[in-house]
C-alpha cells in the first residue's frame, strides 16, 4: 500500500515548524545521501548477512552455541569491512542452554504426534517419560490447594485454554495507525510494578517448586498463538535458579484436544522425551561493538544497534536477525564512504530477550547507573533494568560521550519514520533527515515513544536513543515462534531500511552540534 493520499494529511498533522537555525545546524548532505542509496541498493549485502545468521547459525539463545558463533562471526565481518575497535564487552548473565531434540506424543486414547518444544532452560527428561495427564491450570498460589495430593506421577497441564492470540496477517501501517502515531501522549508512570513482578517472576518459580514437591514428572503449557506455532520462551537462566522439572510447550490445537479428551473422561497420556544441554563454561554474555573512526576525536560518537540474541523456537530471522543485518549493512555502506566527523559505533546487543540486559549493561558501564533500592527484589542479573525506577541517577565519566543512538528491532519491514520519544527538539531534525526518503515511504515522525527496544534505558536517562517505525509485514506471526525463518523476510524493505539508517548515521555524525537531549529525569511526583 503506497499511501499516496495520506501524505498531505500526515504532513499537516505530524509536522512541527522547521526552524531555520535547526535546519542549518542539522543539515542533510544530499550528495552523500545519493551515494549511500546507490551503494545500498546496487551492491547490497543485507540479505546475505540475514541468510547466514538465519540458515547457517540459526537460533542464538543467549550463551548458547549459536550465540557464541554469532558473536565470533559478526566480529569477523566488521573486521573484513575494516572497521576499528572491534571487540566484545561482557556482562553477567548465567547458563547457556540448547535443545538437541524433542518428542511429545499422545499415547492414549489413540497414538498421535504433537507439535511441541522444550521450554528454554528446563532440564532433559533423561529418557522417555510416559504418564497420564492432569489438567490443573494455576494462575496464583491460591490455586495450589486445589491440586495438592493429585499430581504425583503425572504430566501436569498448567495453562488454561483461553486468551490465545490469532496471529495477524501480514500488513503495512494503516491510516488509523499513522493518525495515532501523530498524537503526543504524556508519560505514564506505572503503579502495578510489584504485581507484574509477582506474576512474571516469582509465581512461575513457586509453581515449578510446588509441582516438584507434589511428585509431578513434567509439566506442559499452551503456546500463546494458534496456527500450530510454538514458542518455548523460558527465563530461569541464572546460576542457582534452575528449573526443577522438564517443561514443554504444546501447540494450541494439540493442547486443547488433550483438555477436551480429559474433560470427556478419556484419560489422555503422553510420552515425552527432551534432550537438552546446559553450558556453564562462561557465565558472561556479550555485546559486540565496532567503530568507523571519526576525524574529530573530541566530538561525541553516534551509534546504531540491534540485538543479536534470539529465542530458541526457530532461526531468529525477523527477531532480530533482520535488525542485525540492517545495522551491519549500514556499517558496510558507511565503511565505503569518506571519513565522518564523529565516530560511528555499531552495537549488537546480547540478552535482549531476557530483559534488555546487554543494552542496560552498556548504559551502566558507559553512561550512568541507578542506585538500587535498599532491598532488591530479584537476583543479580540485569541490575539496571530491575531497578529502572530507582533514584538517584549517578552519571558515569562517559555521560556526554554519545550524541545519539538509533535502534532496529521490529522485523524486516521498511522504515516508515521514527519515534521521537517526546524529544520535541528532535522532531524538526528528523523531518529534515527523512525528507529525501518520502518517495520510499518514510515520512512520519511520531512525537511519542515505543516501549521495549534496546534504546529504552537510554531514554530513561534522557539520552537520545530512538527506535524506527517499521511496517509490520509478517512480524506479528513470526515473533518468537517456530515460523521465524528466512523465508518470511522482505528483501526490498530491508534494503530501504539499511540506507535510511546509514543516512541518519551520516547526518548525525557530521552535524554541527551534538543531538539535543531532554532534561535529566528526576523522580516523578505522582
Amino acid at each position: 500500500m503506497k499511501n499516496r493520499s495520506l501524505r498531505p494529511t500526515l504532513l499537516a498533522s505530524l509536522a512541527l515548524t522547521l526552524a531555520p537555525a535547526a535546519a542549518r545546524s542539522q543539515a542533510v548532505d544530499l550528495e552523500m545521501t545519493d551515494r549511500i542509496v546507490d551503494e545500498g541498493q546496487r551492491r547490497s549485502e543485507v540479505m546475505n548477512i540475514a541468510r547466514y545468521l538465519s540458515d547457517e547459525i540459526g537460533s542464538r539463545l543467549t550463551n548458547s552455541p549459536g550465540a557464541r558463533k554469532a558473536e565470533a562471526w559478526t566480529q569477523e565481518q566488521f573486521r573484513a569491512w575494516h572497521l576499528s575497535n572491534v571487540h566484545k564487552e561482557g556482562f553477567l548473565f548465567g547458563r547457556g542452554w540448547w535443545a538437541e531434540r524433542v518428542s511429545v506424543r499422545m499415547t492414549a486414547p489413540r497414538p498421535l504426534a504433537l507439535t511441541a518444544i522444550p521450554i528454554s532452560w528446563t532440564p532433559s527428561t533423561n529418557g522417555v517419560i510416559t504418564a497420564p495427564i492432569v489438567f490443573a491450570p494455576m494462575a496464583t498460589k491460591a490455586d495450589f490447594a486445589q491440586w495438592r495430593g493429585k499430581l504425583a506421577g503425572k504430566v501436569v497441564l498448567i495453562s488454561g485454554t483461553d486468551d490465545i492470540q490469532t496471529p495477524p496477517a501480514a500488513s503495512r501501517i494503516s491510516a488509523d495507525e499513522f493518525a495515532r502515531l501523530a498524537v503526543y501522549e504524556p508519560p505514564k508512570f506505572s503503579s502495578d510494578a510489584a504485581a507484574r513482578l509477582e506474576k512474571s517472576y516469582f509465581f512461575p518459580r513457586q509453581m515449578e517448586e510446588f509441582l516438584k514437591v507434589e511428585g509431578a514428572l513434567a509439566y506442559a503449557r499452551i503456546t500463546k498463538r494458534d496456527g500450530k506455532l510454538v514458542m518455548g520462551d523460558g527465563y530461569r537462566f541464572a546460576a542457582g535458579d534452575e528449573s526443577p522439572l522438564p517443561g514443554v510447550e504444546i501447540a494450541v490445537e494439540d493442547y486443547r484436544r488433550l483438555v477436551r479428551l480429559a474433560d470427556a473422561g478419556r484419560a489422555p497420556s503422553l510420552s515425552i522425551e527432551t534432550v537438552v544441554h546446559y553450558d556453564d563454561s562462561d557465565p558472561q554474555a556479550y555485546n559486540i561493538l565496532a567503530d568507523i573512526p571519526g576525524s574529530d576525536p573530541k566530538a561525541a560518537y553516534v551509534m546504531a544497534g540491534a540485538h543479536l540474541d534470539s529465542p530458541a523456537a526457530a532461526d531468529g530471522a525477523a527477531d532480530n536477525g533482520a535488525g542485525v543485518a540492517m545495522v551491519m549493512e549500514a556499517a558496510r555502506i558507511l565503511s565505503r564512504m569518506p571519513r565522518p566527523r564523529r565516530t560511528i559505533r555499531f552495537a549488537l546487543w546480547g540478552a535482549e530477550e531476557q530483559g534488555m540486559i546487554g543494552s542496560s549493561a552498556y548504559v551502566e558501564q558507559h553512561f550512568a547507573r541507578r542506585v538500587p533500592p535498599a532491598e532488591p527484589k530479584v537476583g543479580a542479573n540485569g541490575t539496571f533494568w530491575l531497578h529502572a525506577s530507582s533514584w538517584p541517577i549517578e552519571k558515569r565519566p562517559g555521560w556526554d560521550e554519545m550524541s545519539v543512538y538509533f535502534n532496529l528491532d521490529n522485523g524486516s519491514g521498511k522504515i516508515r519514520g521514527v519515534y521521537a520519544y517526546r524529544n520535541l527538539a528532535a522532531v524538526p531534525i528528523f523531518r529534515a533527515w527523512l525528507a529525501p526518503f518520502e518517495a520510499m515511504g518514510a515520512n512520519t515522525v511520531a512525537a511519542s515513544d515505543n516501549t521495549g527496544p534496546d534504546n529504552e534505558y537510554m531514554q530513561l536517562l534522557g539520552i537520545p536513543g530512538f527506535q524506527f517505525i517499521q511496517d509490520w509485514n509478517d512480524y506479528g506471526r513470526q515473533h518468537h515462534t517456530s515460523m521465524d525463518t528466512f523465508d518470511h523476510l522482505d528483501a526490498e524493505d530491508m534494503r530501504q531500511a539499511s540506507v535510511i539508517l546509514a543516512s541518519f548515521l551520516w547526518n548525525a555524525a557530521n552535524a554541527d552540534k551534538p543531538f539535543p537531549r531532554r532534561p535529566l529525569p528526576t523522580e516523578p511526583k505522582h
